[in-house]
């Protein structure tokens, strides 16, 4: 039986790129933003948050759930929220009969890449390894420690998403890597990005060390 499809309230955000198992603070102050945080609420608090590109004029369809863990009212009726990234999904269908955005949404999962696990496990350490290079060099560029997170996600699933949403700064690419439904193909392409990255911080690590 196919899974059910969900409505979903929708928070199209520019420059937003939401991963599952990544925070999202927010400052609510629209009307119609207020309206759906206070509806959510007395449900399930869970919204969908989507890529808007203002030079389209339109948001990307394939987005990520999140779900309220934290909320502050204000006096003036402002709100400030913590929400979480929960699961991707695509739009299917939108509703415009509220004051804010909602949608008719399927749920995405991870496909089975045909690859062995240990393939998987060795891009995953290696994805691994170009972490701390980029974390110690960046410690020894701004003369201050940069630590490998403690709640680092160790399943290569969740561990592609945290670097993508951590360590990538471009909409564009976020949502390229969100879209894609391959946790091998995920991690290969961040290894790649990871490489570069390490080199570049490398080359001003020597200079640093070169002008003393």
């Amino acid at each position: 039986m196919a899974k059910k499809n969900k409505i979903l309230p929708l928070f199209p955000l520019p420059d937003v790129v939401l991963f599952p198992g990544s925070p999202l603070p927010l400052h609510i102050f629209e009307p119609r933003y207020r309206q759906m945080i206070n509806t959510i609420m007395e449900g399930d608090k869970t919204f969908g948050v989507l890529l808007y590109e203002p030079e389209h004029s339109h948001a990307r369809v394939i987005g990520s759930s999140a779900v309220v863990t934290e909320m502050e009212r204000l006096p003036d009726g402002r709100m400030n929220l913590m929400a979480e990234g929960q699961r991707r999904f695509r739009v299917v269908r939108t509703i415009e009969d509220l004051p804010y955005l909602q949608g008719e949404v399927e749920w995405l999962d991870d496909k089975p890449s045909g690859k062995k696990q240990t393939e998987v496990e060795q891009v995953q350490e290696e994805v691994m390894t170009y972490i701390k290079d980029i974390l110690r060099l960046s410690s020894k560029i701004n003369n201050k420690l940069v630590e490998l997170p403690e709640d680092l996600p160790t399943d290569p699933m969740r561990l592609s998403f945290w670097v993508a949403g951590t360590m990538y700064s471009v909409p564009k690419d976020q949502q390229a890597l969100l879209e894609l439904q391959d946790t091998y193909g995920r991690l290969v392409h961040e290894a790649k990005v990871l490489a570069v990255t390490t080199k570049f911080l490398a080359a001003r690590s020597a200079l640093k060390d070169a002008l003393g």
